[in-house]
């Protein structure tokens, strides 16, 4: 399996000095290209910042980040924002869309900011929302959809130009048991489709659906195995 992460001996220092906070204490990890996995940690543990960190959100204080086999630990901001638009989509638990822009507009948003065609961009972003099953919603606005139905547009978003990587922030976070349990099929079945899928949560729940489980607590990864429960189906 082809190396798509690699972190060497990372570490993320807040407040140097005195009070001090270490959020990352030389932390190492290896995803592969299409991996399945979730990193789950209670709040405090670090799992925020190592997903800024995988997200190109932030970079380590001391260590090294590869993304497919390319050092971004220290890029500059423009860097960085070049190679999350490349090569990552993020869902986020707040969903992040615009009230004030229809479910299509939502999705064409960030095509826009890559510079894609008009004609590009609602091909786009039209197959994007016909394949989380809202070809029937396009024109409705946030506030007109449920919790669950803004959520596939914010995954219909993250998939649009497709990214090789999907980056979850506790995707289910916001939504009742029906909605998590939609939310979860959809990821899965982007994961068969040959996304590599990254899941960040607290939820044990959540995390078994993964194939690999990564905990970790105080900064540290503590265990990550495969996950024995998993099952293949969406």
């Amino acid at each position: 399996m082809k190396k798509l992460v690699e972190i060497k001996d990372v570490s993320k220092i807040y407040n140097p000095g005195e009070n001090e906070v270490r959020a990352l204490s030389h932390v190492n990890l290896t995803i592969g290209e299409g991996e399945f996995v979730a990193i789950i940690g209670q709040s405090g543990s670090g799992k925020s910042t190592l997903m800024n960190m995988l997200g190109c959100l932030d970079t380590p204080t001391s260590g090294k980040y590869f993304l497919h086999g390319q050092d971004v630990s220290h890029m500059s901001d423009d860097e960085q924002s070049d190679i999350r638009n490349r090569e990552i989509g993020f869902i986020f638990q707040g969903f992040n869309l615009i009230p004030s822009l229809t479910a299509l507009e939502n999705v064409e948003l960030p095509l826009i900011y890559r510079g894609v065609s008009k004609k590009e961009r609602l091909r786009l972003a039209n197959a994007a929302l016909n394949s989380v099953g809202l070809e029937k919603r396009k024109t409705h606005k946030p506030s007109e959809m449920s919790g669950g139905q803004q959520q596939r547009v914010a995954i219909a978003r993250a998939i649009a130009q497709a990214p090789p990587i999907l980056l979850a922030d506790e995707p289910t976070g916001n939504l009742d048991t029906h909605s998590t349990k939609e939310i979860i099929r959809i990821i899965k079945r982007l994961y068969h489709e040959g996304r590599t899928v990254i899941i960040i949560t607290h939820d044990p729940g959540i995390a078994k659906q993964a194939k690999r489980i990564i905990t970790i607590s105080d900064g540290m990864i503590q265990s990550d195995i495969k996950n024995p429960e998993y099952k293949d189906e969406i």
